[in-house]
């Protein structure tokens, strides 16, 4: 009963972060945390200390390969599917 209670919580909250962004972030959540608070694998920079315009242009280098360390080729894969609304997007919701 409690196992279930647990899932149903977890489930309304991935509904409710769905429903405040139109991009699919939640891929990112594993490694820069839900609010983008974490250093992806101490190797990033914290998403959410970054300028806006900073996160459009580390978001549109890793998508077009141009940007990027250690983990350019993680990132260009998870960038894919983003096109520029859905990177302002991003860094709208999550930059200063």
């Amino acid at each position: 009963m409690i196992k279930q209670i647990i899932i149903a919580i977890a489930t309304i909250g991935l509904l409710t972060i769905s429903a405040s962004a139109s991009v699919d972030v939640h891929r990112c959540f594993g490694c820069h945390g839900t609010k983008m608070e974490k250093k992806a694998l101490n190797i990033s920079k914290v998403v959410n200390q970054m300028k806006k315009a900073d996160i459009v242009t580390a978001l549109t280098g890793y998508k077009d390969g141009s940007y990027g360390g250690a983990m350019k080729g993680l990132m260009k894969s998870m960038t894919r599917k983003f096109n520029n609304a859905d990177i302002k997007e991003i860094s709208e919701k999550f930059g200063k």
